[in-house]
């Protein structure tokens, strides 16, 4: 089989994949490639993850895969940011406060971009979910329709999620630079 060019988004999104050790650089290949297939255009209707049959269909589907790349971002952003967060400050940190407050600011930038995909995969739940979509389920892609369910009875918040991670965030960086000669 000879190489052919990546355009569609089922296309791109088959290039991601969760590797066994979470290295930075995966993680940021993974970012890649699911922000490319956010950009692109959907395939052909006969070529999608689930049996299309209708138009209303189609357009639940486009709304699920979005919602669900959507999904996979925050995933793979918390996991990146998670690289440089510090759970904690100690006081013998004190020496490298500077190095850990830059790495808490490279932390909050992470989490902040998937608090940004929250509100997208949220607007597309809410889309999927509507009322002529009410009693539609697509069974070739049933862990989309799961995601969808739970975001749309709140069981899956990330919003909540990252707000706390945040929050804590901001702490630990209040803690760090109120940090000096006396606290070591």
């Amino acid at each position: 089989m000879g190489a052919y060019t990546v355009i569609y988004k089922e296309e791109f999104y088959r290039l991601y994949h969760v590797h066994y050790q979470q290295r930075p650089d995966d993680v940021i290949e993974n970012i890649y490639w699911l922000e490319k297939a956010v950009k692109a255009d959907f395939c052909n209707p006969k070529f999608a993850f689930a049996k299309i049959e209708t138009e209303t269909d189609w357009e639940k589907y486009r709304s699920l895969f979005m919602m669900h790349l959507s999904l996979k971002l925050i995933e793979q952003h918390l996991r990146l940011g998670k690289t440089w967060d510090i759970q904690a400050a100690h006081f013998y940190d004190a020496p490298w406060k500077d190095a850990y407050l830059r790495d808490l600011e490279t932390t909050d930038k992470c989490y902040r971009a998937g608090l940004y995909y929250w509100e997208e995969a949220k607007k597309w739940a809410e889309q999927a979910a509507g009322g002529k979509f009410r009693f539609l389920v697509l069974t070739g892609v049933q862990n989309w329709e799961d995601e969808r369910e739970r975001i749309t009875n709140g069981k899956l918040d990330y919003g909540k999620i990252i707000t706390r991670e945040l929050s804590r965030i901001e702490n630990l960086k209040q803690t760090f630079q109120n940090m000096d000669e006396n606290t070591y």
